[in-house]
């Protein structure tokens, strides 16, 4: 029995449909998974079944510390979304409630390649002539 219902399945699989380009879903764990970690990759390995642009790169957090410190991960469960390149797009914990729909949009996104900002902004962004470290942090309360 997987993670997600079979009606959230058919509708990821509906969703991930007009994904153009591939996407490489890397997640970040421990040999010892912790209740979250073994969830999260349960998750992820369904996810990435659904659709042939998807993948999923399952690392081992504390066996590849190298590779946790080149994409900065310095918590699991962590999830990185990649295309042509590394978008810095980083999930940490399990992503459940509104998270997962964050991740699903994201993943339709980076699908894409589009972020979906005018011509204007994109022009903004082009500005920023430093590294920014943006964080969202998420609570229904």
């Amino acid at each position: 029995m997987g993670v997600l219902k079979e009606k959230d399945r058919e509708k990821l699989t509906q969703a991930f449909k007009d994904i153009e380009k591939d996407v490489k879903i890397v997640m970040f764990t421990q040999e010892m998974e912790c209740p979250h970690c073994e969830m999260t990759r349960m998750m992820l390995e369904e996810i990435s079944g659904l659709s042939d642009r998807l993948s999923l790169e399952v690392h081992d957090f504390v066996a590849e510390a190298d590779l946790a410190k080149k994409y900065g991960v310095d918590k699991i469960p962590a999830i990185m979304l990649v295309g042509d390149r590394d978008y810095g797009i980083r999930f940490y914990g399990v992503p459940a409630g509104y998270e997962f729909a964050a991740l699903v949009e994201d993943i339709k996104d980076v699908g894409g390649r589009d972020p979906g900002l005018s011509k204007e902004v994109m022009a903004e962004l082009a500005k920023v002539d430093k590294p920014v470290h943006m964080q969202v942090l998420i609570s229904p309360t």
